[in-house]
């Protein structure tokens, strides 16, 4: 199964990823832990998208195309992966769509967990990650920045006939279970 995990920031995506990866043993490529991972190790793409990231900008898509393409190149990948936090932009979904065809695969559910903005600042300013963008200013700017460049790539999805909305309100345990029932289908 190749699954997209879609949802802004603190829709719960990286909880119910995690959730996924046990239950139906594949494994999960967050975009956002690699971005943490590099930056906290300061290597040269964490250097470059320190500032960005800080910022609540989106790093840009060659940058975050060319990551994935190499990571989603370990064999651990090879049957399946979940999908957290990428693609961001339509030119994302468009690059990793030919990715997809060029080897012969295809996406199996592009999941949005849907949460209203009150929902999601009240979630982001309590979850205590400590993040330089974890501010309500901040997480202000991230949400607009998902509206305005991330929001359209669900249009994207309809069209290829994967999207399936999760109501992302309610427990963890409610929301997996509205996960696993589109999955199972």
């Amino acid at each position: 199964m190749r699954i997209i995990l879609f949802g802004p920031p603190g829709a719960g995506k990286g909880t119910q990823a995690k959730l996924i990866e046990k239950e139906y043993n594949i494994p999960q490529l967050s975009t956002g832990e690699m971005f943490r991972s590099a930056i906290k190790n300061q290597t040269p793409l964490g250097i470059k998208i320190k500032d960005i990231l800080d910022a609540g900008k989106l790093v840009p898509d060659q940058t975050v195309v060319e990551l994935v393409e190499e990571a989603l190149n370990d064999e651990k990948f090879l049957n399946g992966y979940i999908l957290d936090g990428f693609p961001r932009t339509v030119p994302q979904a468009k690059a990793f769509e030919e990715r997809l065809k060029k080897n012969g695969k295809k996406l199996h559910s592009f999941l949005s967990l849907e949460v209203p903005d009150e929902e999601l600042m009240k979630r982001i300013l309590s979850r205590g990650e400590g993040r330089a963008d974890d501010t309500p200013e901040k997480v202000k700017v991230r949400l607009e920045v998902y509206n305005e460049e991330t929001a359209p790539v669900l249009n994207y999805y309809k069209q290829q006939g994967v999207y399936r909305a999760i109501d992302g309100l309610g427990t963890i345990e409610e929301i997996y279970a509205r996960i696993k029932k589109v999955l199972d289908n």
